[in-house]
């Protein structure tokens, strides 16, 4: 059997214990609001009763108290791997769907100061010269509305530019934040190791390595794995980024399809990355040069077609009318400018001379086809937009049910911190009455016991 001495060291080991509980929920307590903080428990085993060799030997003992053997984080490895997968998708879906609808408001489609508005208005004008052909007010008002309709193509093809080059300025940005994350990564990845072998508390380290590894998650899309000491790897479509201590660097291709190779060894990324940088890539490469190429191509088409007719007709002065509109071929919307200044070389007539015919302005009313092509292209973006708005819904949906059942095992609840410390507490205690029990049988034992006067 046990001593009586033996059991004090059982209820010390009770108090100890109930200590360390005590300071994991304060801790739990302290940290309910930090980010990436996931919730800790005391892991302790039972300490087994001594047993001295001998032939027949049989221990009688209950046990000798308790010991803390680790702290331990309330984690679920699938839950963790199925978060950092839906952030990574939440991420693509709301960077694509926050740059189209800002390049979709720059459309001001439908409204006054849009292309469609600066159509209509351009047509009512060319009817207005075929009413006057005379009229050198007609003339100019004509001119007017065809420079405000080019202004308009032009505006919206340097807005798709501006967001082009802003997005290729984010990619550089965004790419350097990967680095960053996956050098500091491997770096607790070393501390990690060197705790494991030391013995140390790792916790804090592990939440760490978890945030980052959800960070490159949403940045690149990115899939981790931990090894047996703790320590994660992170890969790219398979090519390794953070292999234990060693992080590599992504960098970009300067042309279109933007490609990613990761160095050291130069290794280049298969297939197309997710998070936002995955969708920096489809819409500086597909999504914005597919529209740009439309708009373009519209632009083209319309200035040829106003200027072959323009061509057939006569000015004020009976001379062949000029190209209405020029532009650089290389650029057709962005660069589309009226090119007539003076009224009188509008050609509103069919013949030479013919000062009151307006023939030829009539036809420039048909050979207006631009807006057919134009609102299919703008309802294909708006199709387009709307697509990715409800895919992000639908995965803000998914991502929330994650994050709920992940926040309902690591997140600190504070109802429930408040009963672990309460038990602790009175654990403690009665541990504490254990301890004042044995001493005052111990005090029964020498002082009270024994020879007698």
């Amino acid at each position: 059997m046990s001593g009586t001495f033996s059991s004090l060291n059982t209820a010390l080991s009770g108090l100890r214990y109930q200590q360390i509980a005590l300071d994991v929920a304060g801790t739990n307590v302290a940290n309910a609001t930090t980010e990436g903080y996931v919730r800790r428990r005391v892991a302790g085993e039972t300490l087994a009763p001594g047993v001295t060799p001998a032939l027949w030997s049989r221990s009688q003992d209950y046990g000798n108290g308790v010991r803390a053997t680790g702290i331990t984080r309330l984690v679920d490895p699938f839950l963790d791997a199925r978060s950092r997968v839906e952030h990574g998708n939440q991420s693509y879906l709301d960077t694509q769907a926050a740059v189209l609808a800002r390049v979709e408001t720059g459309f001001a489609e439908p409204g006054d100061q849009g292309v469609s508005a600066a159509v209509t208005d351009f047509r009512k004008a060319l009817h207005d010269l075929v009413n006057n052909p005379g009229s050198e007010a007609s003339r100019s008002q004509m001119l007017g509305k065809a420079s405000t309709l080019a202004d308009a193509v032009r505006l919206q093809s340097h807005n798709i530019a501006t967001e082009s080059a802003d997005q290729r300025g984010r990619l550089d940005v965004t790419l350097t934040e990967v680095n960053t994350v996956a050098a500091d990564l491997a770096d607790t990845n070393r501390s990690l190791a060197s705790a494991k072998l030391t013995g140390s508390d790792a916790t804090t380290l592990e939440d760490t390595r978890d945030r980052l590894a959800l960070r490159l998650s949403e940045l690149t899309g990115a899939a981790a794995t931990i090894r047996d000491d703790g320590t994660m790897d992170v890969a790219l479509n398979g090519v390794s980024l953070v292999s234990g201590q060693a992080a590599g660097t992504i960098g970009a291709s300067a042309g279109s399809p933007t490609t990613f190779t990761v160095s050291p060894a130069g290794t280049t990324v298969p297939g197309a990355l997710g998070g936002t940088i995955g969708a920096i890539a489809e819409l500086v490469d597909h999504t914005l040069p597919d529209y740009a190429s439309g708009l373009d191509a519209i632009a083209k088409d319309f200035a040829d077609a106003l200027n072959t007719q323009h061509g057939k007709g006569f000015d004020a002065n009976g001379a062949p009318g000029t190209p209405l509109f020029s532009y650089d071929a290389a650029d057709p919307a962005g660069s589309l400018r009226v090119s007539i200044a003076d009224p009188a070389l509008v050609a509103a007539s069919s013949v030479p001379g013919g000062g009151l015919d307006a023939g030829n302005a009539d036809a420039l009313i048909g050979a207006i086809a631009i807006e057919d092509p134009y609102q299919r292209l703008v309802n294909g973006f708006g199709t387009q937009v709307a697509s990715v708005r409800r895919r992000a819904d639908t995965q803000q949906t998914l991502t929330s049910q994650v994050d709920t059942s992940r926040e309902q095992l690591a997140g600190v609840n504070l109802d429930e911190e408040t009963v672990n410390m309460l038990t602790a507490q009175r654990s403690y205690e009665a541990a504490a009455r254990l301890m004042t029990t044995l001493d005052s049988v111990l005090d029964t034992l020498i002082n009270r016991t024994g020879m007698t006067r």
